[in-house]
């Protein structure tokens, strides 16, 4: 046998052992991060209970919702044979933003970016994304299936409370959904754009920087899991992400880009690749010096919502 052979088959050897190894991290991390494996995961409970930036964003969106409980009107609808919750809250106007909340999250977090929204002439729609919440579902699909649920929502709005034009506000993965509509193309009419907030510019990337922040392994675990999002859901990460999808969303949207200078998951290198990719004729980008992913608000509350009011009036 030859050197070669030797060597081929060691390396052979010891690529098998490794995927034997790490398959089973892969899975689990898997199944912590992107699947619902029992009703009380993702509920309607504050996600990061022991973060304190966390917990006085919940409280603040409660007490919106408090404020404007004789608005809500409880909402339910069927997609892809599952049974979908949300609340509509109806100020009078002509046009609604949907919430699109960040992984792990139900509506009650959604509440929190609401404000601005109220202030700008908004109704408002907030969701339990499937698998969240009430919502039925098992598995994230990376914004692919749930873009099939917002346009469902969108549709409803539209029809049963007459609103023309609609947006959304997605948070992190939430913007994928959001974006994915938005190409989409049947993509109607009446929507007519987006805020993002900590958009990434695919989940294979963004998943990376969260498994190095938890110190986790990354060779192969990471494929590993990618592997697993396509065998369970059909999702290919790579072909699925939000720097190709932008590039297809009609040029008369508009898009509001809202992203931290300290961001280490979406971080301001690739937010501005994804900007630059936006085929928007109207397009804006606003920086935020403080405040990490997902947590621009809490940290830049005048300036977050004044953004957000002015990229409206204009």
């Amino acid at each position: 046998m030859s050197i070669l052979a030797i060597a081929a088959g060691l390396l052979a050897g010891g690529l098998i052992f490794m995927l034997c190894y790490t398959y089973p991290i892969a899975k689990r991390v898997y199944e912590e991060q992107l699947v619902r494996t029992s009703p009380e995961k993702w509920g309607r409970t504050c996600s990061f209970p022991d973060d304190t930036e966390q917990v006085q964003m919940w409280n603040e969106g409660i007490a919106w919702m408090e404020e404007n409980r004789s608005r809500i009107t409880e909402l339910q609808i069927e997609n892809d044979g599952l049974q979908l919750y949300g609340q509509y809250f109806d100020f009078g106007a002509d046009r609604c933003v949907i919430i699109l909340p960040g992984r792990c999250e139900s509506l009650v977090y959604s509440y929190y970016f609401a404000p601005p929204y109220q202030r700008a002439g908004f109704n408002v729609l907030v969701v339990d994304t499937r698998c969240h919440g009430k919502s039925d579902g098992k598995y994230n699909t990376i914004g692919v299936k749930e873009s099939e649920d917002v346009l469902a929502w969108a549709k409803r709005i539209h029809e049963e409370f007459h609103n023309q034009e609609i947006y959304f506000h997605g948070i992190c993965i939430g913007t994928s959904s959001g974006l994915l509509a938005l190409q989409a193309d049947r993509c109607p009419a009446y929507l007519r754009g987006l805020v993002t907030e900590g958009c990434y510019v695919s989940f294979s990337e963004t998943f990376k920087r969260h498994m190095m922040a938890l110190n986790r392994p990354l060779f192969p675990v990471l494929q590993l899991v990618m592997r697993e999002i396509y065998r369970h859901t059909g999702t290919n990460v790579y072909k699925d992400k939000p720097i190709k999808a932008i590039r297809k969303i009609r040029p008369d949207c508009r898009v509001l880009f809202l992203y931290g200078e300290k961001d280490i998951f979406s971080i301001p290198e690739k937010s501005r690749k994804l900007f630059a990719a936006c085929a928007s004729r109207d397009k804006k980008l606003v920086w935020f010096s403080q405040g990490g992913h997902s947590h621009l608000r809490i940290n830049n509350t005048e300036k977050y919502d004044q953004a957000i009011i002015d990229f409206f009036e204009r």
